[in-house]
């Protein structure tokens, strides 16, 4: 072979290396798996159990009421919406609340995925008035465009899902006939029913600041107590 063909056939080797090296480049880099988010994967399960008329088929340990639903949805490993030190006199939704309040996780804005809280949506201490706190919690699902939002909870002994707008808190169906507001309060001997949209108390988003700490491994602690005696010794 000539020195010039030679030379020619590396020359044209390094301009096709170089040319797979540039296209190599240009190529898409694989995407990752978005992570899943808590707000999602609980979401993802509220609607699963939606017509279920117990949670002790999915979950025998938590309370069969709605804040027991909410709970299961978003329980994983070191999370729990209930607080360390729920006080015997208050209710669950209550803790929930008050927690969230903690972490400064409550919003104005809901959004899917986030906590609803309502208030006095049964006559808890039975005195027939309007006076009765936290008593009710759900999901978001979503949020439609005239601002009416539906929502997961377990109330009248199921799984449903229900709505309410804010916009109009205090209206049943609009002019087409479309729900915005479902009952949430039945009339009772002092008052009259209640529609979901008038009794919504705020909202609360849920993310990894609800997760408690990772505990210290024991046989961590007991390797630190062996470096101290030996620093001792030393």
């Amino acid at each position: 072979m000539g020195r010039g063909v030679w030379v020619g056939a590396w020359v044209s080797a390094l301009l096709m290396w170089g040319g797979a090296a540039q296209a190599a480049n240009r190529a898409p880099a694989t995407k990752k798996a978005a992570p899943v988010v808590l707000a999602d994967r609980a979401l993802w399960r509220a609607r699963s159990w939606v017509g279920l008329t117990t949670l002790a088929s999915v979950n025998p340990t938590v309370s069969d009421d709605c804040s027991g639903m909410t709970r299961l949805a978003f329980q994983q490993r070191r999370l729990d919406l209930l607080p360390d030190d729920v006080s015997p006199d208050e209710n669950g939704v209550t803790a929930i609340h008050r927690k969230a309040s903690a972490l400064g996780m409550l919003t104005d804005t809901p959004t899917p995925g986030t906590l609803v809280f309502f208030q006095n949506t049964f006559d808890r201490n039975r005195d027939g008035l309007l006076n009765d706190g936290l008593t009710h919690i759900g999901i978001v699902e979503r949020v439609g465009a005239d601002g009416t939002v539906t929502f997961v909870h377990k109330s009248g002994g199921r799984v449903k899902r229900s709505r309410f707008n804010l916009q109009q808190p205090e209206v049943r169906r609009d002019a087409k006939g479309q729900v915005l507001n479902d009952w949430l309060r039945r009339q009772g001997r002092k008052t009259r029913g209640y529609l979901a949209g008038e009794l919504v108390a705020g909202f609360a988003a849920v993310d990894e600041r609800w997760r408690s700490p990772e505990p210290q491994r024991v046989a961590s602690a007991r390797l630190a107590v062996k470096d101290d005696a030996r620093g001792a010794r030393r």
